[in-house]
């Protein structure tokens, strides 16, 4: 029985870019009978025809287009596995690649990166932000050496997690706010209020880790850019919550409440792979983070005795 083969897909995928098997040749570097034959293997493996043939050129079947799609998939990940491994081959030694979710960016992994510096200058860190479940994936896959990341239920293979920090959620309403005196508030004392948040989904935004069931957050505004979050409740338009490593680059024109209920920490942990290759600038990187995440949550304690 004949199967999908690489060399195969490709052919699929640009005759159905260019629709016609002559055109598909010129552009592959193919003869016409060596793209002809690649398309009759292919339909073999598939068991049908991929493709429809006209006097003016061809067109995928349905069958054809549920293969294009997964030909799209599978070349995807073969390309940015060349490029993967072209950068690996072509990074210097003591080259990081990390990740971080956007509020980690803000202050704690910055001050990490300045103390790896000041420490180690053969240490040199790039940066990708992102999506915690996108970041442990590109840890998973050898793209990242190191990520900042919410804790997972389960870790994807081969991932290993450290942790770094139980981070306290805070609300943050404008310094006219009536809570704007208080160390902190109630859910309860919460439950009214209009809400600044990433998405009309509460359970996929900050919120949605400590909403009790059958509260419902009224959320006034959609904003997933921090400043604009925050431009909007200095205005008065309603309250957000906010990680506590995100402390230091708040404005002074923002107040800070610690949530009273269980639930509103969000715990933070390295995630890595393991590899050798990296572990000297990687364990260097590691302990910067977990040294910053300390002070940072001195900070946030300082901060909120503050506005009391």
């Amino acid at each position: 029985m004949e199967e999908f083969t690489v060399a195969g897909l490709r052919v699929v995928r640009e005759a159905a870019a260019c629709g016609s098997f002559s055109t598909a040749a010129e552009r592959l570097g193919y003869t016409q009978s060596a793209v002809s034959r690649q398309i009759a293997l292919m339909e073999r493996a598939a068991g049908r025809a991929l493709f429809e043939r006209h006097a003016r050129g061809v067109r995928p079947t349905e069958a054809g287009r549920v293969v294009l799609r997964h030909a799209e998939v599978i070349l995807g990940e073969l390309d940015q596995a060349r490029q993967d491994i072209h950068q690996l081959a072509a990074r210097p030694p003591g080259r990081l690649c990390v990740g971080a979710f956007s509020t980690a960016m803000a202050a704690l992994v910055p001050r990490a990166i300045a103390a790896t510096a000041a420490r180690d200058r053969q240490v040199r860190v790039s940066l990708r932000e992102g999506l915690s479940p996108r970041l442990l994936t590109a840890v998973a896959r050898g793209r990242l050496d190191l990520a900042v990341v919410t804790a997972p239920d389960t870790p994807p293979a081969g991932v290993e997690l450290e942790p770094l920090v139980d981070d306290p959620l805070l609300v943050a309403v404008a310094a006219t706010h009536p809570l704007a005196g208080a160390v902190s508030a109630t859910p309860g004392q919460l439950r009214d209020e209009r809400w600044i948040a990433g998405s009309q989904d509460a359970s996929a935004t900050l919120l949605g880790a400590w909403r009790d069931p059958g509260w419902e957050p009224d959320i006034a505004f959609v904003a997933r850019d921090w400043f604009a979050k925050l431009g909007l409740v200095a205005a008065g338009q309603g309250s957000t919550v906010v990680p506590g490593i995100a402390v230091p680059v708040l404005p002074p024109t923002i107040a800070l409440l610690r949530i009273d209920h269980p639930s509103a920490v969000r715990r933070t942990v390295i995630a890595h792979r393991g590899d050798r290759g990296t572990a000297e600038a990687r364990a260097e990187f590691a302990e910067a983070l977990r040294d910053q995440a300390a002070e940072l949550s001195a900070h946030v304690r300082q901060r909120l005795r503050a506005g009391a």
